[in-house]
C-alpha cells in the first residue's frame, strides 16, 4: 500500500507505540484518526505531529462495550461526511505482570475486553465503512506464540488475537480488504513496570523502542505483509515452540527462579536477583 494521503484510524493513540507510529504515519503523508480516553491527551498528540497532515479524534473507551459504539458511529458519519477510511491499526493493549492466582477477576476482564473483543469489534464495524481496499492491522505480540508465566491471561489474548486474523485473512480472500497481523517482542513503554524491566535485563532479553516497532508496522502496511515477527531469537523460539514446544519449556524453566523473583517483588521495587540463566 502507498500511505501517502491514505486516512488512518489508529487506537491507543497516545500510548508508547502509539504516539511513535502516529507520527511515522504523519511523516508517510497519513491523514489520521487518533482513539484514546483522554482528549486532553489526544488534542496534545496533535499539536506534536507535522502540520501538514488532517487529524481528527475521537475519544472512547474500547475496553467498553459504549466506547465500542462511540468509535463505530463517529466512523459511519465520517463515511457521511466523505472521508474515507483506508486502514485501522487495532494498537490499543494492556497487560500486568502477575500470577493468575494474584489477579483480581476485573483486571483479567478488561485485558480481554481491551487486547482482544474490542480488535474483533472494530474489525467487524470496519469491514462496513472501511474503503474497499482496506486494511486492519492487528498488534500482536511473540507471546501470541509463546506461553510465559506471569503473562498467562496476555498470552491468550494476543494468541487470540492471532488466530482471529489468521481466520479473517481466510474469510476475506477473493476481496480486497484484509487483515494483517504483526508481532512484537518486548518493548520499551510504560505498560512494563519496574519488575519487567529489571527481568528482561537479568535475562538478557532484547528490548526495542517504541520507534523501531512503529517503523515495522509502517514496513508491514507497505509491503502489506501477512505475518510479521519482530526480533531475534524470538522469532526462531516461535518456531521452535511450535514444532518442539517442550524445547521451549525446558528454556523457560531455566528462568523460573528470576521469575519467581520478580514476581514476589514489589512493582515499585528493583529487581536485584543475579542472572540464573
Amino acid at each position: 500500500m502507498q500511505l501517502n494521503n491514505k486516512r488512518v484510524l489508529l487506537t491507543g493513540a497516545t500510548g508508547g507505540i502509539g504516539q511513535a507510529l502516529s507520527l511515522r504515519l504523519a511523516e508517510a503523508g497519513c491523514h489520521l484518526i487518533l482513539v484514546g480516553r483522554h482528549q486532553e491527551m489526544l488534542t496534545q498528540l496533535i499539536q506534536q505531529l507535522p502540520s501538514t497532515g488532517d487529524y481528527l479524534s475521537i475519544q472512547a473507551d474500547i475496553g467498553k462495550p459504549e466506547g465500542i459504539m462511540t468509535l463505530h458511529e463517529a466512523c459511519l458519519q465520517f463515511k457521511e461526511e466523505g472521508i474515507d477510511i483506508d486502514v485501522v491499526i487495532n494498537n490499543a493493549g494492556c497487560n500486568r505482570f502477575d500470577y493468575l492466582k494474584q489477579r483480581d477477576t476485573g483486571s483479567i476482564e478488561q485485558e480481554i475486553a481491551v487486547n482482544l473483543t474490542a480488535p474483533i469489534l472494530i474489525s467487524k464495524h470496519a469491514l462496513t465503512w472501511l474503503t474497499p481496499t482496506g486494511i486492519i492491522v492487528n498488534m500482536g505480540s511473540t507471546f501470541s506464540a509463546i506461553g510465559y508465566p506471569g503473562y498467562a491471561t496476555y498470552c491468550a489474548t494476543k494468541s487470540g488475537l492471532h488466530r482471529f486474523t489468521e481466520a479473517m485473512q481466510r474469510e476475506l480472500q477473493g476481496t480486497e480488504q484484509q487483515l494483517l497481523f504483526i508481532a512484537p517482542r518486548a518493548t520499551d513503554t510504560a505498560l512494563n513496570d519496574q519488575r519487567v524491566t529489571a527481568l528482561n535485563k537479568v535475562l538478557g532479553n532484547h528490548t526495542d523502542s517504541p520507534q523501531f516497532v512503529a517503523q515495522q508496522v509502517i514496513k508491514t502496511l507497505q509491503s502489506e505483509k501477512k505475518m510479521r515477527w519482530l526480533g531475534w531469537p524470538e522469532k526462531l523460539f516461535v518456531r521452535i515452540n511450535q514444532l518442539f514446544p517442550s524445547l521451549v519449556s525446558r528454556s523457560i524453566a531455566k528462568q523460573n527462579v528470576a521469575i519467581h523473583e520478580s514476581l514476589s517483588t514489589d512493582s515499585n521495587q528493583k529487581l536485584t536477583i543475579e542472572r540464573k540463566v
